[in-house]
């Protein structure tokens, strides 16, 4: 247990990782966490890409449980029951850090409803909800129990490069000639790193996994309108299969105080939701993603990219809303959206092209269940594996040809906190035995 352990990410996947390490007994002083945003006391709510636990701390903490259709697939990995046991682990830490577990949140659907057949299936696994207000003082708590451990904390430090080998440096930027050796490598930069990460996939010529395009737009709408299945399923995931190539279904829903978040990669807009459970920011709305996954696509990476940077009208993503009164919500820190309001859906049939029809085609079906007319409005777009998914031993998430450096949470497609932790527990795992 002499081997320096870096960290690159101290996101989700990262910090559970760091924990899983601890708890195993390896050294703190040995590992180092690097990250470009702020740790979490001093954090803005703006800055909800980067810093300390990542996008996960001003989310809603949903914690979906195992389902190989949800979140990512942590089975392929390790197989149902040791992905059951791995989630697990990683929601004991959410317990031992949390300052009230009797606040969380719990949903298991136990049966489809009549009412969404025949247009959707529902997706019936179970989640928790930690809760937006208690992630902050959790991860202050977790976060403090790192530092007492002696583990080292870079902040506000973009990492510039990495040499896997042999020198196996993590080069910082802006700091002149300053780096960190390391003899293991744990890379979860999520999608706030996602620049570094193709730089690292395209210099190493990492191999690939294929995988399908998760490209769609976010959804907003007044709550009373979905209350029906928020009742049945608080993170509700309806399904619709349109045929052999595509399916869609929502994602990420956001019920009470819901809120469109931005997101930018590689200086691109695109559009994700979070909510807040204080009262103070009840809104009585609702958002959730309408996300397709389309097989077959020859370079799924490329085809996303130039599709989300299609969406871009003076720098901004897009807003529509077939109701010329509605106008774009406020974020949660009060302000306007910053996007680009159209008055049709023409640039995005444009821009999406055939795959527009099954966007518009869920849509209708939604209102034939759910009866919101055109009270609602798109945000465009939303993408999901903006990058490439590189190819791991799956006995440990180590790259197949540098057996000492192991990727976790989205920097390997995790799609989910509750993934993004898994996989940080473990990867952490395996290295510390």
């Amino acid at each position: 247990m002499d081997k320096r352990i870096v960290i690159v990410g101290g996101g989700v996947a990262g910090m559970n990782a760091a924990t899983k390490l601890v708890d195993n007994g390896y050294p703190g002083e040995l590992i180092s966490v690097i990250d470009a945003g702020k740790d979490p006391y001093n954090r803005p709510k703006e800055e909800v890409m980067k810093g300390g636990f990542g996008a996960g701390l001003f989310s809603d903490g949903k914690w979906s449980y195992l389902h190989n259709a949800v979140g990512g697939q942590l089975a392929k990995y390790m197989g149902e029951e040791k992905a059951d046991q791995t989630l697990d682990e990683a929601w004991s830490y959410i317990l031992r850090f949390h300052p009230d577990p009797s606040k969380i949140m719990f949903s298991q659907p136990t049966e489809e409803p009549e009412f969404i057949q025949p247009y959707f299936n529902l997706r019936m696994a179970p989640a928790y909800h930690v809760g937006t207000n208690y992630l902050h003082d959790m991860g202050k708590r977790w976060y403090d129990w790192l530092v007492e451990k002696n583990i080292n904390f870079i902040w506000e430090t973009e990492v510039n490069d990495i040499s896997f080998g042999p020198e196996q440096i993590v080069f910082l930027k802006g700091h002149g000639s300053k780096f960190i050796r390391f003899d293991k490598l744990i890379y979860g930069t999520g999608k706030s790193g996602i620049d570094l990460t193709q730089k690292l996939i395209d210099k190493y010529n990492l191999k690939k996994e294929s995988k399908s395009v998760q490209l769609g737009v976010r959804m907003e709408l007044p709550q009373k309108y979905m209350q029906s299945i928020v009742d049945i399923a608080y993170d509700f995931k309806l399904y619709k299969r349109h045929n052999d190539k595509v399916s869609s279904r929502s994602f990420c829903s956001n019920n009470f105080a819901a809120y469109v978040a931005e997101e930018v990669t590689y200086n691109m807009k695109s559009y994700n939701g979070h909510s807040y459970k204080q009262e103070d920011m009840i809104n009585n709305m609702t958002n959730f993603g309408i996300i397709m996954e389309i097989k077959g696509i020859d370079n799924p990476f490329q085809f996303q990219k130039d599709i989300v940077s299609k969406c871009q009208i003076d720098g901004k993503g897009i807003h529509f809303s077939p109701n010329f009164t509605r106008k774009p919500s406020l974020t949660a820190e009060g302000k306007e959206m910053n996007v680009s309001c159209v008055g049709d859906l023409n640039l995005f049939k444009e821009v999406y092209g055939e795959y527009a029809d099954y966007i518009i085609n869920y849509i209708e079906d939604l209102n034939k269940v759910f009866h919101f007319e055109n009270d609602y409005s798109l945000y465009i777009p939303e993408v999901k594996f903006l990058s490439e998914e590189v190819l791991v031993d799956y006995s440990n998430l180590s790259l197949v040809d540098y057996p000492n450096i192991h990727f976790v949470g989205d920097s390997l497609s995790s799609r989910g906190i509750a993934v993004s932790a898994a996989q940080g527990v473990y990867s952490a795992n395996n290295l510390s035995l």
